[in-house]
Parts: C-alpha cells; structure tokens; sequence
C-alpha cells in the first residue's frame, strides 16, 4: 500500500528550490576526525554557508551517511546541526547508517522519513538503495514498486529519484565496487517513464553531472560532495582530494527541466590526510 507523501503548498506554475546535503558521517564524539577531518565542524561549515547564500529553498534532502559509527548520538548531533537552517529535512539511509537507529533518532517537527514528497508540479521519491552489511547497493523490487505505484497515484507530475548509491560507475576503479549493482538496469528501466527527470544520490563524495538520453528524453544524473571527505576523481586507488566539503542547490522548474549548481566551503580550513590508504 502507498503510505501518504508529505506535501508543500507550492504553486503548479512555481518552482521548487531544494538543497542536498550528503555523507556527513558524524561520530557520537564531536571532535572526532574521519581522515584528518572533523566532520562535525565541517558539516557546521557547509551549513553556515548554506545560511550565508540565502538560497529561497523549500527543504532540505539529506541523502544517507549521516553517522560513520552507527551512535544514537550521531543523529542527534545532526538534529541539532542543521536547526538553525529552518528548513524541513528529509533522509534516507546510506551504508554506513543503521536504519533502525536512524529513525528512532531523526525525529522532530522538521525532519521526515516519508518517502513520498509532493511539492508544485514535482513529486520526489525518497529511495532505500542499501543492502545490509555490505558498502555497496541495489535497487529492490519493492523499491521499484514504490516508484510505480507513486507514478499511478500521482501521473501528471514530474519525478526526482533521490538515492544513496551511484547507479553509474564514476571511473574511480575502488569506488565503483560499492556502486549500485543493477544501477544500468534500474536507469534503463527509468528511462522509459515519461515522469522520471532526474536522479540524485551521494555515497561517492564527488561532483558529477551527466544526462542519460532515455525514451522521453534526457535524464539528469547528478552526484554531490560530502560535507566532510571528498573522494578524488578518476582514480583507480583510494585518493583523498583537496577541494573542500560541499552541497548542491536544485531548482525544480515547473517545466520539469532542472537548474542546478554545487557550492563548496571557502578557504581551506578542511584538510583531509593525503596519505590515508582507506577508511
């Protein structure tokens, strides 16, 4: 059964202005560090400059790592993290959360972990792409499931596929062992929906903006950096990169076409450890 979407009162005509924040990975102890940087300030950091744009967003997506060491105090440091933003969060898991602490922790009057998000001429679906003990990914039947039934109740509007895990290789040889492993057949099967305009993940700690051309068009494929760690691109072995932790700014026009930009912390306050191996 299709569970109740959360909606905004937007105007069909108007766009819809989101902002994604990724891969946090918050310890219980807020000065911990995940290779050299202390993902608690770091996240303060990218959310500080967030407020200082004054972006007019809508809500929040926070799209899965939001702890590294799976603690009720993880969540509850994220919770307080983002208050001062003002905005409705939604999330979903990634492979580093625990589902059932997460949830028990996410709670308050602005954060939410409905899967279904009905906003002006759009509708975001809020996808679990994590497969339990393992860092890499795939796309449930279920899942898939939740799309169609999303797309029948709701057939006039756009869609936005929002996810954990990269459904295409992004050419790092190491990381593209952890993507979704039936990321090519769940795109293609996408593809052929009319409503499906963009898919949106984290996991990979990058930027990346594609188009896939599908039957109805192009497909927006679009990854963002984590708010701590940045992955180097096109790398065959584990490389940490120097750019600083960022977020990614989407307005949702009414059209269904998608604007789009990645911000980063200024400076270089966040400098990781360039010779770490792995985490």
């Amino acid at each position: 059964m299709l569970k109740e979407a959360i909606s905004y009162s937007i105007e069909d005509n108007a766009s819809v202005r989101v902002v994604q924040i990724t891969d946090p990975h918050l310890f219980a102890d807020p000065d911990a560090q995940l290779l050299g940087v202390n993902t608690a300030q770091s996240l303060e950091a990218v959310l500080n400059t967030i407020n200082a744009v004054h972006y007019p967003a809508d809500f929040m997506l926070a799209t899965g790592d939001i702890s590294q060491d799976y603690s009720s105090e993880s969540y509850q440091h994220f919770l307080r993290a983002i208050s001062p933003i003002e905005l409705p969060c939604h999330y979903l898991p990634g492979n580093h959360d625990d589902p059932r602490i997460m949830h028990l922790n996410m709670q308050g009057p602005k954060i939410f972990g409905q899967r279904r998000i009905l906003a002006g001429n759009w509708q975001i679906i809020m996808l679990d792409s994590t497969v339990r003990g393992k860092p890499g990914g795939h796309m449930s039947d279920s899942e898939i499931d939740i799309i169609k039934s999303a797309i029948a109740d709701q057939p006039d509007r756009h869609i936005l596929l929002v996810m954990h895990h990269n459904p295409i290789l992004v050419n790092c040889t190491w990381l593209d062992q952890h993507c979704m492993d039936n990321g090519s057949d769940f795109i293609e099967q996408m593809a052929e929906l009319p409503q499906i305009k963009g898919l949106l993940w984290g996991h990979v700690h990058q930027k990346l903006d594609q188009e896939h051309l599908g039957k109805h068009g192009m497909v927006r494929l679009m990854s963002t950096p984590s708010t701590c760690i940045q992955f180097k691109p096109k790398s065959s072995y584990f490389a940490l990169d120097a750019l600083q932790p960022g977020y990614r700014l989407l307005e949702l026009k009414a059209d269904g076409s998608i604007l789009t930009n990645i911000y980063r912390v200024p400076g270089d306050n966040f400098s990781p450890d360039r010779e770490a191996s792995g985490y």
